[in-house]
């Protein structure tokens, strides 16, 4: 009986024997080929977190002061921050009867610019500056109303541009000199 129990133990073990004995599995080929590096993809800059401000008269004003000067070509006034850095400029290109309004920033394409002061608000497309400087801006005839609300508003106006702090700039007589310089 014990022959035949061995006998029967062998058979059964017959199937788990043969599976010990198969060959190892391949590994997995190994990509030979190099992966390629991901070309530089534009994002967006991160979203400034501000305060909301029911009115934008209530913000606090963005720290600094205008100045002004007389160019070849017409004038300027930049708002200078404490820190010594041009944060927003209006220039006048007597020639052609312009104003442009610009401040620090880069983008590949244009970004939304809103204006707003007490009587007007406009939303207008900043480009990039196409001689290298890191300005976002837009060009305005000397004649529109714009200029005007921002000329004319009384305490101060607020600039907002995607991806950038807003600010909140005074109404001082320098931004009057460079649009009435351009008519």
């Amino acid at each position: 009986m014990t022959a035949r129990i061995a006998l029967r133990l062998l058979a059964a073990s017959a199937p788990l024997l043969a599976a010990s004995c198969a060959p190892a599995p391949k590994p997995a080929p190994v990509n030979t080929v190099p992966t390629p590096r991901p070309t530089q993809i534009y994002t967006p800059p991160p979203v400034v977190e501000e305060p909301d401000y029911a009115n934008f008269l209530d913000a606090p004003q963005t720290p600094g002061d205008w100045t002004f000067d007389r160019e070849a070509s017409g004038s300027l006034a930049q708002f200078v921050s404490p820190a010594n850095m041009v944060e927003f400029s209006l220039r006048c290109d007597l020639p052609t009867r312009r104003v442009e309004l610009s401040r620090p920033g880069r983008a590949p394409a244009a970004v939304p610019m809103r204006v707003r002061t007490e009587t007007a608000e406009r939303l207008v497309s900043a480009t990039p500056d196409t001689g290298g400087a890191q300005r976002l801006g837009v060009e305005l005839t000397s004649y529109d109303p714009l200029l005007d609300a921002i000329a004319f508003s009384r305490g101060r106006f607020a600039v907002e541009t995607a991806g950038l702090q807003t600010l909140y700039l005074p109404a001082w007589p320098e931004i009057t000199r460079v649009v009435e310089d351009c008519r």
